[in-house]
């Protein structure tokens, strides 16, 4: 996995994206499948970075940042798990199925989790289906 820094040409926005490789990169790039987030502009070009390694000589605060972050990438996954292990999947019909559930009473119905919007979700919740938003960490060996 490569991540890189992103710049969109139109709306001047940075952001990072990871990919697969440098290769995978220029593949979607010629392909013009790269995009802008905020303004879906194809004019997004990478910008030079500098990698940051942490190894034993670096200092504790580094250490400990690194550590953290390895302390939440783990519990996260043991959610997922927990989520994958007691809830039904339903992808992107999470808004029709989590209505349904809702409306028809189905209280005893095991739960669901899927895919939905950050604008179907305050929707659902406006309207008193109680939903959670949790980060997804692919299963990768990366």
């Amino acid at each position: 996995m490569i991540k890189y820094k992103l710049n969109c040409k139109k709306c001047d926005l940075s952001f990072d994206s990871w990919f697969a490789s440098s290769k995978e990169y220029e593949k979607l790039k010629k392909k013009n499948l790269l995009s802008c987030f905020n303004c879906n502009s194809h004019k997004v070009e990478k910008s030079l970075m500098a990698p940051k390694i942490i190894n034993k000589t670096s200092n504790k605060s580094e250490t400990k940042q690194f550590q953290k972050f390895q302390n939440i990438k783990k519990t996260l996954k043991e959610y997922q798990k927990f989520i994958k292990t007691n809830f039904d999947y339903v992808g992107e019909n999470f808004t029709y199925e989590a209505r349904s559930l809702h409306y028809d009473n189905k209280k005893n119905q095991k739960g669901i989790y899927g895919v939905a919007s950050k604008k179907d979700i305050k929707e659902l919740n406006e309207e008193g289906i109680e939903t959670q938003e949790i980060p997804w960490i692919e299963d990768q060996n990366n």
